[in-house]
């Protein structure tokens, strides 16, 4: 098999190109990506020692499929990633990477008549009706209820019919509308597709920051003895996430690859789920035992632009259909991250700290 992965230097591309060469070394498998983003670079070397080639282009750049190989399979993990992208008044490069980009992927896909494999996002669900959801406050977290004023929702987390009018951060509607072109390719070209809905997804070289990464920035920012704060909903730290560790994300990916036509045109919500889920106050304690390190912790109450109150991701129709469920949990989440900072700790303290 030939596969393609574009954004194969950033996070989840690299991982998942290692991942699949090691479980199939006789995969030709092409990693694409241009670079952008600080730290894609310390993959390069990764990718070559599993025997990935290393393919310098964009996708914004149609002219640069024009020279890859035919492959059987694209997956598509290029994006630029920051919820926060675009709001400041300049959204061309989120726009052209994140849609138009897309596109490009698509045309080169069904040039080839491969197989197209999605990362979307769950910032596709709209802001303003995830914060209107009922929930309760505990000691240390929000906790969605079960009574809702909305199908799609329930104390297990977010499900694939949960509404989707009403604006959401234009990286969510970036990835909305490239789920809108796919389904479209899938319907009447023919193209054989699958759309994966991922909440947190975190691990090892994840270079994380404020706006993207969170799990890692929170980690390293004990590891290397820095200050946090607690931003928005007064401060408390009880907002909460689901966190899907890299490896749990390669092994659904890995089914897909391989079964793609049992799925095929399915849009699947994929992330860790209530059973790998934690608050930021959650994660400091858990951080604090792991690292052995306690740091300051500012408290701002006012809430930032297009936060959410709690994300969680209802795993029921992907494990349905796949079989497939998270393994790890946030303390395995977390130990591994440390020691992955231990062991790389001098190439990534100038980008982490």
């Amino acid at each position: 098999m030939k596969i393609l992965i574009t954004g194969g230097a950033g996070f989840v591309g690299s991982s998942l190109a290692i991942s699949l060469k090691q479980n199939y070394p006789t995969y030709q498998i092409f990693a694409l990506d241009n670079l952008k983003r600080r730290g894609s670079e310390l993959s390069l070397a990764r990718l070559k020692a599993t025997g990935i080639e290393f393919l310098h282009g964009d996708i914004r750049n149609k002219e640069d499929f024009d020279a890859l190989p035919a492959v059987d399979t694209v997956i598509e993990a290029s994006a630029e990633p920051s919820v926060l992208a675009g709001l400041d008044g300049t959204p061309d490069y989120l726009i052209n990477t994140n849609l138009f980009g897309t596109v490009n992927c698509l045309n080169y896909a069904l040039k080839h008549k491969a197989s197209f494999i999605f990362l979307s996002t769950s910032r596709v669900y709209p802001i303003k009706t995830l914060e209107t959801l009922n929930f309760d406050e505990t000691d240390t977290r929000f906790v969605l209820t079960d009574n809702q004023p909305v199908p799609g929702v329930s104390s297990r987390g977010i499900a694939e019919d949960f509404p989707l009018t009403g604006a959401r951060s234009l990286y969510g509607t970036t990835k909305l509308a490239s789920e809108l072109l796919i389904q479209e390719y899938n319907e009447f070209y023919g193209l054989r597709t699958v759309i994966n809905r991922c909440g947190v997804i975190t691990g090892p070289w994840q270079m994380g920051k404020v706006d993207q990464g969170v799990m890692v920035l929170w980690i390293a920012k004990h590891y290397f003895e820095q200050q946090l704060a607690y931003i928005g909903y007064g401060g408390t730290g009880k907002q909460t996430r689901d966190m899907l560790h890299i490896s749990d994300l390669c092994r659904l990916i890995d089914w897909q690859l391989h079964n793609l036509g049992d799925v095929n045109g399915e849009i699947m919500n994929a992330g860790g789920g209530l059973e790998s889920s934690a608050s930021l106050q959650e994660l400091t304690q858990i951080c604090q035992e792991v690292t052995g390190k306690t740091i300051p912790i500012k408290q701002v109450t006012e809430n930032r632009t297009a936060d959410i109150r709690l994300y969680i991701t209802d795993n029921t129709n992907v494990t349905a259909r796949t079989g497939w469920k998270p393994e790890l949990g946030i303390r395995e989440i977390v130990t591994d991250i440390h020691h992955w900072l231990n062991e790389n700790r001098v190439a990534l303290e100038p980008i982490l700290k």
